[in-house]
């Protein structure tokens, strides 16, 4: 997956904008002020930090040597996934998608309508 390619992602959700917190090398992802994704989209290899239920987390690590806890990051609830060809681009987006999915489910019931969300309960 090329950097253009996982920017275009995380920017396809209803509500995402990319800010630059930590400076011009690291984008970051957010949904309503929420951190979602993160990414130095100019590094190589490309590599993202992603948000994720704590079982989850340490399943896909175990099953995914691509996926490692989160760099400097909380590493009950953030992976970071070295994009080195080894998982699929769907799987990647997938990742993505839950992450947002997870700091949306956390917002308050206003902010999830203004975005026209539904709970993956209710899907």
């Amino acid at each position: 997956m090329k950097p253009a390619a996982l920017r275009k992602i995380c920017l396809g959700f209803p509500g995402a904008r990319e800010e630059f917190p930590f400076g011009e090398d690291n984008s970051v992802f957010k949904v309503a002020g929420k951190v979602f994704a993160l990414s130095p989209l100019k590094a190589k290899p490309l590599r993202i930090s992603l948000k994720c239920e704590p079982d989850l987390a340490v399943r896909l690590r175990a099953e995914h040597p691509a996926i490692i806890p989160g760099y400097h990051l909380n590493k009950r609830h953030w992976n970071t996934v070295e994009l080195d060809g080894s998982l699929t681009d769907a799987f990647v987006r997938e990742m993505i998608e839950d992450s947002y999915d997870l700091v949306v489910a956390g917002l308050p019931k206003r902010e999830q309508e203004k975005l026209d969300w539904v709970a993956l309960s209710q899907e």
